[in-house]
């Protein structure tokens, strides 16, 4: 199986990453992506990219080396309501707002407490993708979050970078087959992101594709297989 775009990197602009952006798109031409999503972090990542970043990513082309760019932000989950720190800027202008639980911008809670706030992060009608939902640290029902991933019809990642035997995540393994089974139960869809932090790892899903293929994952749930079902994906919810 093919994936043809990455909608999950970061640039220098997230702080703790390597590559420009043009650095990027040129890797993804070569690789035969025809789209990518630029998601730095939001500004409540100590580091983080700061509000002006994300109020001026109209000045990116919508294509690069033949590449289409979509624009967008990882936006930091900072309350147990799942409100984000997204308040200093209008949602709307951004074609993909991944919504992640980072341990720096809130403490976890227990596995009912934190399911409840990515539920809750997911009625964010702009909200088109929930991030890395995989790390043992903020423990998850994966079943009710599948459910509620498919009843809001919000995208569940599957984090390349989550799975790579030097990730600081725990146990991401273990939770993809649990989340994975919840996402084939209730026919939630999902989609496999790089989270690249250099260029070189962009379209880089290796170990989430063999995981995929393990298990038996149903092709037709996986969304960035096809980019124009993808797209619909992405502006589903937003009218």
């Amino acid at each position: 199986m093919r994936l043809m775009a990455d909608c999950h990197f970061h640039t220098v602009s997230s702080g703790h990453a390597y590559s420009t952006l043009d650095e990027y798109a040129r890797e993804a031409s070569m690789k035969g992506l025809e789209l990518i999503a630029i998601t730095d972090h939001g500004p409540a990542m100590p580091g983080g990219a700061h509000v002006y970043h994300f109020h001026n990513l109209k000045v990116i082309p919508d294509y690069l080396y033949e590449v289409e760019i979509l624009k967008g932000m990882e936006a930091n989950i900072i309350g147990m309501d799942g409100s984000l720190d997204t308040d200093k800027l209008d949602p709307s202008e951004l074609d993909v707002l991944i919504a992640s639980f980072h341990l720096p911008c809130l403490k976890p809670g227990t596995i009912q407490e934190n399911t409840r706030v990515l539920i809750r992060a997911m009625e964010n009608k702009y909200v088109n993708i929930i991030g890395h939902p995989d790390d043992s640290r903020i423990p998850l029902d994966y079943d009710v979050l599948a459910q509620a991933a498919a009843a809001n019809d919000v995208l569940l990642e599957i984090n390349n970078s989550s799975l790579k035997p030097n990730s600081y995540r725990i146990n991401a393994e273990d939770n993809y087959v649990r989340l994975l089974e919840g996402c084939v139960k209730h026919k939630a869809s999902v989609i496999v992101n790089s989270d690249s932090h250099i260029h070189t790892d962009i379209g880089e899903f290796g170990e989430a594709l063999f995981m995929l293929r393990k298990m038996g994952f149903p092709k037709e749930l996986i969304a960035n297989a096809n980019v124009e079902r993808l797209k619909k994906k992405l502006v589903s919810r937003r009218g």
